[in-house]
């Protein structure tokens, strides 16, 4: 099996007991002050000032004398203000990205970060979303995968056990008939005014679509987008839609956070969510009591498949190739993934830190469950391909359901973009 070929010993460890820390990190190359700018979006998060602050507090301990400033910028806006300062060769020291394409469409910029952070390996997962090539250009903060959620409440108040989902896609459906004709709530949660909802469609519900060997190949960069699996995939989304198994008007609704909230509110029965930050286990559980939190594999479409959690490294700090001062900026990437950081952004968050000494196990049973499914976990399918490519397939996404495109010219003009054709 070729999945986390790299760095493999740090990626699937068990979530035991908390750590004492990372070990102790090189002092600053520069003598005396200086400043470090930091880009993200999610320093200005109420829910992410713990972390913060905790980081800063991990890197003033070893550098008093250096100010850092951190910069929150817009999520929508991000990747073109980082565009315009890559293009310019000037910005921030340190940068926040994404696993997958777009911090690959930018390595760049970035300057490897192996030989900074190999004290810290063994102890983080999620490397290989943030690396390229044969280098390491991100350090994780969290792992990010995209989870089945359903609202057990509302199994129960359908006739349906909670605790027994369906496990194929033909019971699933019949399931979702039982839920809407009962509670009137649709199957599904989906928004994709922003094209992102076809990426969440596409790691949820693959594992269940393609066999082991289609998965690997696909990770490995060998995608056969007219194989019958992926299209099976992608005529799913249209045939989801057809059958009145989504919320009205997915095209307009936004997933940040117009989708999450038709999940919370009870309006549907799942939602294909995150593991971290936002549209996950933790936020859900203050609309709905978590105990009505439930987490599915994805339904067997095809019975030669095997469902299991779709995950990688979710979000990363790397630094950009012009700062002034390698060392130092890759010391504040090492404070901003210190345990104690990623503690408090567990805590606070509800991130799945990608720090592997870090309990999550008590957290509710949805996230008991998530743990409990990332040693068995492999990369999510959206995440292996470029940033170009995950921009076609939101904009084709939306014409198939609107009915403008049909899939097979969906699939082709894919192919073509992933230079698969």
């Amino acid at each position: 099996m070729k999945r986390r070929a790299l760095w493999s010993t740090a990626l699937i460890a068990p979530l035991a007991l908390y750590g004492c820390g990372s070990a102790a990190a090189p002092e600053s190359s520069g003598e005396g002050g200086g400043a470090l700018v930091v880009w993200d979006w999610k320093s200005g998060d109420a829910t992410a000032e713990s972390y913060i602050e905790q980081a800063k507090a991990d890197f003033a301990e070893r550098h008093p004398d250096v100010e850092v400033e951190f910069v929150a910028q817009p999520f929508d806006q991000y990747y073109n203000l980082l565009g315009t300062a890559i293009q310019s060769g000037e910005g921030p020291d340190v940068m926040l990205f994404n696993g997958g394409g777009q911090l690959r469409d930018r390595t760049d910029a970035l300057l490897p970060l192996e030989d900074y952070l190999a004290e810290d390996m063994e102890r983080l997962a999620g490397w290989e979303a943030f690396s390229d090539g044969g280098h390491v250009y991100a350090a994780p903060v969290t792992l990010q995968g995209h989870p089945l959620y359903y609202n057990k409440a509302l199994y129960e108040e359908a006739g349906l056990d909670p605790e027994a989902p369906a496990a194929t896609w033909e019971a699933f459906l019949a399931d979702c008939a039982q839920l809407e004709e009962a509670t009137g709530a649709d199957c599904f949660a989906m928004g994709n005014k922003e094209g992102y909802g076809i990426q969440f469609f596409l790691s949820g519900l693959g594992p269940g679509v393609l066999t082991s060997a289609e998965y690997d190949a696909w990770i490995a960069g060998d995608r056969d987008w007219t194989s019958p699996g992926v299209k099976r995939i992608f005529e799913l989304w249209v045939e989801a839609e057809q059958a009145g198994l989504n919320n009205d008007g997915v095209n307009s609704t936004a997933m940040f956070n117009d989708e999450f909230a038709l999940f919370d509110g009870g309006e549907a029965a799942h939602v294909i969510g995150l593991m971290s930050d936002v549209g996950h286990w933790k936020e859900f559980g203050e609309f709905l009591d978590p105990a009505d939190v439930g987490v599915m594999p994805a339904p067997l479409v095809n019975p030669d498949a095997v469902p299991f959690l779709p995950y990688d490294g979710g979000i990363g700090y790397g630094v950009a190739e012009w700062t002034e001062d390698p060392e130092l900026a890759a010391d504040l990437v090492r404070s901003l993934t210190s345990t104690a950081a990623l503690e408090a952004f567990y805590a606070d968050a509800g991130a799945i830190a990608s720090d592997t000494t870090i309990d999550a196990s008590g957290a509710g049973p949805a996230a008991a469950a998530i743990v409990a499914a990332i040693p068995t976990g492999r990369p999510a399918l959206h995440v292996a391909l470029s940033a170009e490519t995950l921009e076609l397939m939101g904009r084709l996404s939306q014409q198939l359901l609107s009915g403008s495109a049909t899939v097979d010219d969906a699939l082709a003009q894919l192919a073509e973009s992933d230079g698969a054709a």
